[in-house]
């Protein structure tokens, strides 16, 4: 493959493609003739993967406000035909159900699969490493909306806040990450209590097998997932898991496990790092009282590094424990902060997605789509990073991602360009002044 070809299903134009076939497909709650939905759709999605800090930047500097050129790029890069004001955009964008849009999600993780991208990020006999959590992207105490969640403060006070549960495709090896559809932690209509984390996993694990039922996977999680429930959820769709335990959560588990006579050890020192790691494991132990009947693998690693300080996990799982596995496994488990640290830390930076600023929060499922079109954001472009080696070399000109989207801006904001092609060559520095006399300017 040529250095400026691209990939034809993953890269920048054959995802777009992908996702615009896909919001053609999402339900319209609204007959409206000014401005079809998948225009809108595709120009919030433009808001994140241009990293423009708000939609009145986005009328203003993209849509052109009063200077229709600067919309073309909308046109031959999103295929935008009638860019919407910020207004209307969120006005149509409010009535789309958040659950509409998870088949974007899934048509790029199809091109994954069938471009053998994961054929690299299996662990344990083919099986992928999905970390799951949750976080916030809405918190006010005056901006709300029906499907807030509220928190009651002794004070009388209230916050309204919008939460998500991400889960994301990682690998210990692998810098990037793949998300998956966000599941929305929020309130129904006629619902007065508050949804939370623990049913919005069982959604997103009915959902992950529903869209997937061929899916090996090993799902990583933090202590708060390490309950019986949630185990046997997991068992029943045939997903493997490999769960933080804390020694306050579990007295009996650590109680077995301490006291055991078939627990066995190693010790491994890291030859380049110097880094000492103890291993201690046993199988078969109950998990709790009130689960004594489910029985779990239990892995406890003891790290100290050469300043002698130790720092010390441990975990549940089902899979077998053993010296040749138990290194791998306790990678696996601490890559569960990938989707923390790769995943929800570089959605909320403030010069890239902005997840937690307000772009608009609307009366119903606004800020849950806008929460939902930057995590598609952030997986497009991860999946350029690992996939596409010209967003490689504009990278790699621009020396620092952020130093990538700001030029990006910058560039979109001053000249038309014909297809992202030519655009990231502008970005790589592969282009001569006389290919920026061809382009159209956009800017004053």
């Amino acid at each position: 493959m040529s250095g400026n070809s691209f990939r034809r299903h993953l890269s920048m134009p054959g995802m777009l493609r992908a996702v615009r076939e896909c919001f053609d497909c999402v339900p319209d709650p609204i007959d409206a003739r000014d401005f079809s939905l998948s225009d809108c759709l595709m120009s919030g999605l433009a808001v994140f993967s241009l990293k423009i800090p708000s939609l009145l930047q986005f009328d203003t500097q993209v849509r052109g406000g009063e200077d229709p050129v600067k919309a073309r790029n909308l046109r031959s890069l999103f295929g935008v035909e009638k860019v919407p004001s910020d207004t209307r955009m969120r006005e149509r964008l409010d009535e789309v159900d958040p659950r509409g849009l998870r088949r974007c999600f899934k048509s790029i993780h199809a091109a994954l699969q069938r471009g053998k991208v994961l054929e690299g990020w299996t662990v344990f006999g083919g099986h992928l490493l999905i970390s799951v959590d949750g976080t916030g992207h809405h918190s006010s105490h005056k901006v709300s909306c029906k499907r807030c969640c509220v928190k009651n403060h002794r004070d009388g006070s209230k916050t309204y806040c919008h939460l998500a549960l991400g889960a994301a495709i990682v690998h210990p090896d692998h810098a990037e990450v793949f998300p998956l559809a966000p599941e929305p932690i929020r309130n129904e209509d006629g619902t007065r209590k508050n949804d939370c984390e623990r049913n919005a996993s069982k959604r997103l694990i009915e959902d992950l097998r529903r869209e997937h039922p061929h899916m090996k996977a090993v799902i990583v999680e933090d202590g708060l997932a390490s309950n019986g429930p949630h185990i046997m959820l997991l068992k029943e769709k045939d997903l493997r898991f490999i769960l933080g335990a804390k020694p306050g959560d579990h007295e009996l588990l650590f109680s077995w496990f301490e006291t055991s006579d078939t627990k066995q050890a190693w010790e491994r020192r890291d030859g380049k790092t110097g880094i000492v790691h103890r291993f201690e494991w046993d199988h078969d132990l109950p998990l709790n009282d009130a689960n004594f009947g489910l029985r779990v693998n239990m892995l406890k690693c003891e790290e100290t590094d050469t300043k002698g300080q130790t720092k010390t996990f441990s975990w549940v799982t089902d899979l077998p424990l053993d010296r040749d596995t138990v290194m791998s496994v306790m990678r696996c488990g601490r890559r569960r902060w990938a989707i923390e640290n790769e995943t929800f830390q570089t959605l909320k930076a403030r010069d890239a997605y902005r997840f937690e600023h307000n772009f608009g929060h609307g009366k119903n499922h606004l800020s849950d789509v806008f929460a939902t079109l930057a995590m598609l954001a952030f997986l497009i472009d991860q999946v350029q990073r690992h996939c596409c080696p010209l967003f490689g070399r504009a990278h790699k000109h621009q020396k620092r991602i952020l130093y990538l989207w700001n030029r990006m801006r910058e560039l979109v904001g001053t000249f038309v360009f014909p297809d992202w092609k030519t655009l990231y060559r502008a970005l790589a520095g592969e282009l001569g002044k006389e290919d920026y006399v061809g382009l159209i300017r956009a800017g004053p």
